[in-house]
Parts: C-alpha cells; sequence; structure tokens
C-alpha cells in the first residue's frame, strides 16, 4: 500500500538498536521488514490487537532514552489522550531518537465520510483526527524537529505522495485535501552549555578595609626611657 511504501521510504534513515512500532494498524502489515536495527518489536494497545506484547500507550514500560526509533501507524488517532502520548514517545526516545507517525487528515473526503457516518469499519466512532500541522505543533513543544512530511491519498481524489519541500505543482493544490500524512521527526539535541559550572579561572573580587577600622595586630612595645 502506499503507506508501507511511505515508511520504507523512512527507515534508511534510522539508525540504532531499539525500533518500536506502537499500534497495529493494519493488521499483518509488517512495517518494520526493511529496517536493519538489531531489536525490533510490535506493541498493540488493544485485547484484540496482535504483536509481542500489550502495552498501555500512556504509560510506556520502558526507561527514558531507551529507544532508538518509535513508529506510530494512526496510533493517535486511538490514543484517549493524545498529548499523554506524546510525551511518553518523546520520554523513552534517546537523545538522537525518531519518530515515524501516519495520520488521517480532518479535512479529506474520508473525514467527511466518517463524520455522516459512512467511514469504512476499521475507523470506530470514536476516533479522531488530527491535521499534520496541529501534530507537528505539540511535537515542535516536546522539542522535536520535522525532518519530512508527506501526504497522499489512496481514494478520491487520488493524490500521489508528495513532500511539503518540493516544488510546486498544479496537483499540490489538492494536496490538503488528501486522506493521510506521513511525519517523520528527530529529537532535538540540547546544545552544550556552561551554566551552572563552576570557572576553573575564577578571579576573585578584591576588598579594600578601611584606613579608619584597620587593627594593628602585635603592635610593639614602647621603647624604655633611657
Amino acid at each position: 500500500s502506499i503507506e508501507l511504501a511511505e515508511v520504507a521510504r523512512q527507515l534508511p534513515e534510522l539508525f540504532g538498536r531499539h525500533f518500536l512500532q506502537i499500534g497495529n494498524w493494519g493488521q499483518g502489515a509488517d512495517w518494520l521488514a526493511q529496517s536493519e536495527m538489531l531489536h525490533r518489536a510490535v506493541l498493540t494497545t488493544t485485547h484484540t490487537g496482535t504483536g509481542q506484547a500489550r502495552v498501555d500507550p500512556l504509560a510506556l514500560p520502558f526507561a527514558s532514552r531507551s529507544i532508538d526509533a518509535i513508529l506510530l501507524p494512526h496510533t493517535l488517532e486511538f490514543a484517549s489522550s493524545p498529548h499523554t502520548l506524546l510525551r511518553e514517545v518523546s520520554r523513552v526516545l534517546s537523545e538522537r531518537g525518531r519518530l515515524l507517525m501516519l495520520g488521517f487528515n480532518p479535512w479529506s473526503l474520508l473525514a467527511l465520510r466518517r463524520w455522516v457516518g459512512l467511514a469504512p469499519r476499521a475507523l470506530p466512532v470514536n476516533t479522531r483526527f488530527y491535521s499534520a500541522g496541529r501534530v507537528s505543533d505539540w511535537l515542535t513543544l516536546l522539542d522535536f524537529e520535522m525532518t519530512a512530511v508527506r501526504r497522499f491519498s489512496a481514494g478520491f481524489p487520488w493524490l500521489p505522495p508528495r513532500g511539503s519541500n518540493e516544488l510546486f505543482s498544479p496537483a499540490a493544490l489538492m494536496h490538503p485535501l488528501a486522506e493521510g500524512y506521513l511525519i517523520a521527526a528527530k529529537k532535538r539535541v540540547a546544545p552544550l552549555s556552561l551554566i551552572g559550572r563552576t570557572q576553573r579561572a575564577q578571579v576573585k573580587p578584591l576588598i579594600a578595609v578601611p584606613v579608619a577600622h584597620s587593627v594593628r595586630r602585635n603592635p610593639e612595645p614602647d621603647a624604655p626611657n633611657s
């Protein structure tokens, strides 16, 4: 599918040892098949999903900064608290961690069908759609940097995948109505700072003692009268 191809397009940019897929949208789809990371795992968030384990996406059972890459295949749409989910993802990702997200466009024909009750059965009634711009703003607040935002559509209007940084074309006018999008982001590396560290060569200020308050220590005894 288009989504599988778009995820595979980003995989060569991901490095490290631990790669997690949280959520199992697209039953049977092997999203991580082309990844070269050493440890890969699919974690389901529902009782009926398939994966190596079931987790609570709002309280991930991993140490902070222990994961190198995470894929969220439409996981945000089904989360009861999307902000909490993104904060947990930010917490467990390493300092140079990468994030891939698939989402549905709330301004697409698919969203309109869902609003009138004609959405596919795979989309529950309580599914919430978030725009790529809104999600990007949330990630920016969590110190992520967007590396790619690509939009695509498999239904009507059919639109080939296109990145936000590609040259303008007439088809780009229709991409705001595309069904889905992929966001690729990376954690920002905090710059080194000397704040809070004691400088090695610290010059102490000179304090002048007023003459009137100076004290003579061990005064010499008066010379005896001859």
